[in-house]
């Protein structure tokens, strides 16, 4: 069995072995090939990779390559975390968002959709190749921004996909600390998208979390007020802060971007990747954020190959989970995985608090997808138009041709006449 990790140079390929480690028996892997385009970054990882299976006892054989098609022939699973125009990019698009008065983030408003644009050609290009090179084999995606990246896979390629997210997950993490249960013990509808997302219907061994019990489940979510959440009667993604605090989230980062701080953290954080000596993660990988992903990768690998019946929450085209959005629209919701695929579960409507905001960024998402793969400037005018956190018409001209102009090199298709 082989996989294949694209963007392997990333710090996060060290979390991926580690889980694969941990799965050994049930994913009888036997090659892992690292591929990334930045021969620099490929050269430590691999080299920081093959000491950590050694630390970790295990008995894989570890392959580098710069080549995408020789890392996919023979794939059974294509992990995707790449990161087109790498965090200077991120960077930037941050700037540029700030600087015209709206959210710098990178999977959120004008920067996710900066990075959206960038991605979704080369992670097509990825897709054809495996439809092509291994077309049994599943990307296993956590390439942000995910939702986007799946919706444009799935409509403009015939390869297999799952995006991934660590966020399906959080509910049970919040309810668990705030109730002492265990993880597995907490079931909850799941409905929205990636980043934008909410948990509601809550149980413990399937019963309902009492009004006490929901209060103190509320405060572990942080980003967002709990009086809020209260109101709402639902868990929101950490992500909505972006929406429901939009001043805080700007003023918050407008002396330092988190692409920024991450630019800093990175250099510390390869030189000890670097070091011969190294044969476990550097403490200081906690400070990258956005881990948690391996599990749920791992346990969708596992699920597919051994024909496990497994609950997950995946990104995946709607086929009616959710009534009120279109059945090719991708979604981010819980599904029954096995060596079948990805099947959807239908949800309970969410309350119509968060309905439309649901729908807005759907709305959004799926023009978005349209515009990266045709090049089209009008439907580009169009996405950010419907997107809740930029909308104002003379605001997104300006913002358009700033991130044409930064973005160049990565914006072909825009530039095609």
């Amino acid at each position: 069995m082989k996989i294949c990790i694209i963007g392997a140079g990333s710090p996060y390929t060290p979390e991926i072995l580690e889980q694969l480690a941990v799965m050994r028996d049930s994913l009888p892997i036997k090659e892992i090939s690292l591929m990334d385009i930045d021969e620099s970054r490929l050269d430590i990882m691999f080299g920081f990779c093959t000491r950590y299976a050694t630390e970790l006892g295990f008995d894989v054989t570890i392959t580098k390559t710069t080549d995408r098609k020789t890392a996919i022939d023979g794939a059974c699973f294509v992990n995707t975390q790449i990161r087109v125009g790498g965090n200077a990019a991120r960077a930037q698009d941050e700037r540029i968002s700030l600087s015209m008065g709206l959210v710098g983030q990178e999977t959120t408003g004008a920067g996710g959709f900066a990075k959206a644009l960038r991605t979704i050609p080369a992670m097509l290009d990825i897709a054809n190749d495996v439809a092509e090179i291994s077309p049994d084999a599943w990307i296993i995606n956590y390439t942000n921004p995910t939702g986007l990246v799946v919706e444009a896979v799935e409509k403009y390629s015939k390869a297999k996909i799952a995006g991934l997210c660590a966020g399906g997950l959080f509910a049970q993490d919040w309810t668990a600390r705030a109730t002492g249960c265990k993880p597995n013990d907490v079931r909850y509808d799941f409905a929205g998208l990636n980043h934008m997302n909410f948990s509601y219907n809550i149980t413990i061994k399937g019963r309902p979390l009492t009004d006490t019990e929901f209060k103190a489940v509320a405060k572990e979510v942080g980003a967002v007020d709990t009086s809020l959440i209260l109101k709402l009667g639902v868990l929101p993604s950490p992500y909505l802060y972006h929406y429901y605090h939009e001043s805080k989230s700007i003023d918050s980062v407008k002396e330092k971007t988190r692409g920024e701080a991450v630019i800093e953290l990175e250099k510390d954080l390869y030189k000890e990747f670097a070091d011969p000596d190294l044969c476990t993660k550097p403490k200081s990988l906690t400070k990258r954020g956005g881990g948690g992903y391996s599990a749920v990768a791992t346990s969708v690998m596992s699920a597919i190959y051994n024909n496990l019946d497994t609950w997950a929450v995946i990104n995946t085209a709607n086929r009616g989970a959710l009534q009120f959005l279109p059945d090719n629209a991708v979604v981010e919701v819980p599904c029954i995985v096995n060596a079948s695929g990805i099947t959807p579960i239908v949800q309970s409507p969410p309350p119509e608090a968060v309905r439309g905001l649901i729908c807005a960024v759907k709305n959004y998402e799926s023009l978005t997808v349209e515009a990266a793969v045709t090049g089209s400037h009008d439907t580009a005018l169009l996405a950010l138009l419907a997107h809740p956190l930029v909308r104002d018409y003379e605001t997104i001209k300006e913002l358009f041709e700033k991130l044409l102009k930064a973005n160049r090199e990565y914006l072909t298709a825009f530039f095609k006449d």
